[in-house]
């Protein structure tokens, strides 16, 4: 028999399904045609667009807990997560409270989104990928597989991470004070690809359009319409007219 706890200020909409073990706490919102899987948490005040689907094992809008040492900084209750109609939430995915997903976004399994991250509509967060706080994404943006975003980066809209992309936002790695007032992760511009096992540097600007080759590791600034490749990453040529955006 299913054991399911649902408090009674949580309101859902027409045709919610659900599996086993599911946890709704107080004044959750959840809209009509929504799909819930087995053992998912689901923590105050969270919305949930209509037409969403959610997989096994995950939970949506814990609060953060952050270590003594860390440098971010979280000061009382955050505001609820929001997901937008027609997503898609994988199994094992945990995304945190202060979150906003605009809609048609599918978040794969085992994904982890944290606290103040702004996703915009059509976003692809793939199996592992790894988003840290306060991170804003673009519309059409996809993050594929074990991708890490670190906290503090920007990415536009219609930029590709590929598998294994790493973002860094601190050059002093943990040491000295200075480093609290200079952390910053790159910003992605509109367009840009970034390629497999990619390193970006703290503060990295890749312009619009941009192609990062694989296994860069992208030390300086990359030009717009610039194929830029190598350890460091330099410049070798035009992104070709026919890959660009206004050409598909």
């Amino acid at each position: 028999m299913a054991n399911r706890s649902i408090a009674d200020s949580a309101k859902t909409g027409l045709n919610f399904k659900m599996g086993q073990n599911v946890v709704i706490f107080e004044d959750v919102k959840i809209g009509s045609n929504v799909i819930l899987g087995n053992n998912v948490i689901i923590y105050r005040d969270v919305q949930i667009g209509d037409n969403v689907t959610i997989a096994d094992n995950v939970v949506l809008g814990r609060q953060p807990k952050l270590a003594p040492s860390s440098t971010a900084k979280v000061e009382g209750i955050l505001s609820p997560l929001e997901i937008g109609s027609n997503c898609s939430i994988g199994t094992g995915a945990v995304i945190y409270a202060g979150t906003k997903l605009g809609e048609n976004v599918t978040v794969a399994d085992l994904a982890t989104i944290r606290e103040k991250v702004k996703i915009g509509d059509f976003v692809v967060v793939g199996r592992g990928v790894a988003i840290e706080n306060e991170v804003s994404i673009g519309d059409h943006t996809k993050m594929q597989t074990n991708s890490y975003i670190t906290a503090y980066s920007v990415l536009e809209d219609h930029v590709f991470i590929a598998p294994m992309v790493t973002f860094t936002n601190d050059n002093y790695m943990g040491r000295t004070e200075k480093r609290l007032k200079e952390m910053k992760g790159a910003h992605v511009k509109r367009g840009a690809r970034i390629g497999g096992n990619s390193i970006l540097l703290p503060g990295i600007v890749v312009g619009e359009e941009a192609f990062i080759a694989a296994g860069s590791i992208v030390t300086k600034d990359a030009p717009a319409y610039k194929l830029v490749m190598g350890v460091p990453a330099k410049v070798i040529r035009n992104v070709p007219e026919e890959e660009l955006l206004e050409n598909q």
